[in-house]
């Protein structure tokens, strides 16, 4: 077995959901939702289970609409969630949702709109979290944490519900409150390109290509 083969056999034996955001309004694209967009002949959301889904034990889909075409597209076993917390809330409002469905003692939280995210990023942000015990493992991209693309202990869960309930939202000032673990991936800057225009769909569209 190669090194990455044994990696990603370890991270996939941990206790290890993984939510895959789709619940937001997606203004900039006119409303659409992201994750059903096509990209590639295959909707958005399905680049992003295909990385995640070999490195956790259970993986599930966040969305707020459409639950019906995303059950539609997903493979079995990847649930469709919605927020607990009426009035689109934000990630950490799917982060919550998805803290309560799992059993395990890690959630991995990611966006359904960046299709080139790397496998490699995923188990590293796993690894660090477990490795330091921390309450949360965010990626940073050599300039700036990429707050979306974590791992977080369950034991957050109390402290995360109660900044919601307070009317807070920013996730930064969430993490603020908890050992954060800023994990170092500026190897892997292709995994943040995200889509948020039809510009930005065309031009992954030609990088697919290439």
């Amino acid at each position: 077995m190669s090194e990455m083969g044994a990696l990603e056999s370890t991270v996939r034996a941990s206790d290890v959901g993984a939510v895959v955001l789709a619940g937001g309004l997606a203004r900039r694209m006119g409303g659409q939702d992201k994750g059903l967009v096509m990209l590639g002949g295959k909707a958005m959301a399905s680049y992003a289970l295909h990385t995640v889904m070999p490195l956790v034990k259970h993986c599930v889909i966040n969305a707020n609409r459409n639950s019906e075409a995303y059950a539609s597209l997903l493979p079995e076993g990847v649930d469709v969630i919605a927020d607990t917390r009426v009035g689109h809330l934000g990630p950490l409002s799917g982060l919550s949702s998805a803290i309560d469905y799992f059993d395990t003692d890690y959630v991995l939280m990611c966006p359904c709109d960046s299709p080139f995210m790397q496998s490699e990023l995923i188990i590293d942000l796993i690894t660090q979290c477990k490795l330091q015990d921390a309450d949360i493992a965010a990626a940073h991209d050599g300039e700036r944490l990429q707050p979306v693309f974590c791992v977080v202990h369950r034991r957050v869960k109390t402290s995360l519900d109660a900044f919601l309930d307070s009317g807070e939202r920013k996730i930064d000032r969430w993490f603020d409150a908890h050992k954060l673990v800023a994990v170092d991936a500026s190897q892997y800057t292709d995994s943040f390109r995200n889509i948020n225009t039809d510009d930005e769909l065309a031009n992954a569209e030609k990088s697919l290509l290439a």
